[in-house]
């Protein structure tokens, strides 16, 4: 009798559909999971206000590009370096090409696979070392799990949330990649600053001494004041070489990042990049969906109360649908001949009965994740809360702190200039002298850092905002 092939289709589809009809709607669905997680983050986050503290006013979407706010073509260009070749960045993203895959594999549960068998099958006795052929064999092998209790589902769900905050922080690290680069960036460029009023010192006391020792050799002077001269110099020149030192540091940092040989040659500009205007902070609840780290934690959340769903289902029992079709013959040739062609389709139930509580224990530890994942979201979303409301105070510090210096710097640079004049006159000390002209370095070195500190606070902003590096 000629073998109808739509039987195998047939007899394996009718008891698919009959269990799963009997036990369907038995399983946790994903728009139930997302639900029971968007309830239990929300109660990680405590009395948040309307508006940051510092900056109520200035409610708005937060802008991408921040790197070009600074309008440094130089600094942009190191950016997008870094983001090409920095080893750690390439390193966060395989992370996200494995986290898919495992994404993909855990989907793959879902459907059923089938496998191509062939065989050469022999026989004999114990007793006799020669074996007879008793035919070939090829066949089509086809298995399915049914997804009663959501088991599968629940683990491909779990595999994709992970994915998703596996993206999540590779955002976030390409986002502190190029607040870092700056940050390195700006360093240097303050360091090389603070070199050039090291220089300016040690040029003003070289020609203070050369005053000084013209009076004395005229007789006007004393050795008190050389010594004291020579002193001063020395220790400008022991300071100059110190700065100097930072300054390769600074640039042996930034190249690290760039990906480059440590060799501290990146030519960097003389000055630093003007200071961006201050960007609107949004709101705080829009701060919980923007920003990568946070958006990371709430993912993995997502995940861990699939897994627990997981660990829950597989405590129940499971079904697995099978079939096979092929044929067997004593001659190659007539392998596919109908007479020679069967098929075969069966379930099997696996009931768990004992297992040493091991199953018990999974969903144990899955609830324990996901209390933890809890929790790190709720430190991460108060650290972000406290990093945002940080930079808006530092910004208004700084701006006053930058008004006042900026007042000590003129205001000392006149009195140096006032000072020297009275002491080429015999009207004043030495010592008076040198004194304010350390006042005029240190004011000028603090004017220099209080200036990086401020476009420091800009960076550390955008990146507490969520802001996008790339316009």
């Amino acid at each position: 009798m000629k073998l109808d092939r739509s039987i195998v289709r047939n007899v394996f589809t009718a008891s698919s559909l009959a269990v799963l009809a009997m036990l369907s709607g038995c399983g946790t669905t994903g728009q139930q999971v997302e639900s029971e997680v968007a309830e239990a983050v929300a109660q990680q986050i405590n009395d948040v206000p309307e508006a940051f503290g510092e900056a109520a006013a200035q409610a708005a979407a937060i802008p991408v590009g921040w790197v070009d706010e600074f309008h440094d073509d130089t600094l942009k260009a190191l950016v997008l370096e870094a983001q090409a070749n920095n080893k750690n960045l390439a390193a966060a993203a395989a992370n996200v090409n494995r986290a898919q895959a495992l994404a993909a594999q855990a989907g793959a549960a879902l459907s059923p696979t089938a496998n191509f068998v062939a065989g050469d099958q022999r026989s004999g006795s114990p007793s006799s070392d020669v074996a007879s052929a008793s035919g070939q064999s090829v066949g089509l092998q086809v298995s399915w799990e049914a997804d009663l209790w959501g088991r599968l589902s629940a683990g491909e769900r779990s595999a994709t949330e992970s994915f998703r905050a596996v993206q999540a922080d590779y955002q976030y690290a390409q986002d502190s990649l190029a607040a870092a680069t700056t940050s390195a960036y700006i360093t240097s460029i303050e360091a090389k600053l603070q070199a050039a009023v090291a220089k300016d010192s040690v040029s003003i006391l070289t020609e203070t001494l050369r005053i000084v020792q013209v009076r004395y050799d005229n007789g006007m002077g004393d050795a008190q004041d050389v010594a004291l001269s020579k002193s001063d110099l020395a220790s400008a020149r022991e300071s100059l070489i110190t700065i100097e030192g930072s300054y390769r540091d600074s640039v042996r940092a930034l190249e690290i990042l760039l990906g480059r040989y440590p060799s501290a040659e990146t030519e960097l500009p003389e000055t630093l990049p003007a200071l961006p205007a201050a960007p609107p902070v949004g709101l705080p609840s829009e701060l919980l969906e923007r920003r990568p780290d946070v958006v990371a934690a709430d993912r993995r959340v997502a995940a861990a109360f699939n897994n627990t769903e997981q660990a829950k289902a597989a405590r129940l029992p499971s079904l697995g649908l099978t079939g096979s079709f092929g044929g067997s013959s004593d001659a190659l040739s007539s392998l596919l001949d109908p007479a020679n062609l069967a098929w075969q389709a069966g379930t099997s139930l696996l009931v768990p009965i004992f297992d040493g509580g091991a199953r018990k224990q999974e969903v144990k530890v899955a609830t324990a994740e996901q209390e933890q994942a809890l929790a790190a979201y709720g430190a991460t979303a108060q650290t972000a809360f406290s990093e945002v409301e940080s930079a808006l105070d530092q910004g208004t510090v700084l701006a006053n702190r930058n008004v006042e210096l900026a007042e000590v710097a003129t205001e000392s640079a006149e009195a140096f200039r006032i000072s020297q004049l009275r002491y080429k006159e015999g009207e004043a000390e030495l010592l008076d002298t040198l004194t304010i002209q350390r006042r005029v370095n240190a004011a000028n070195s603090s004017l220099a850092t209080i200036q990086r500190l401020q476009l420091q606070q800009r960076i550390d902003l955008y990146l507490a905002l969520g802001g996008d590096w790339e316009s």
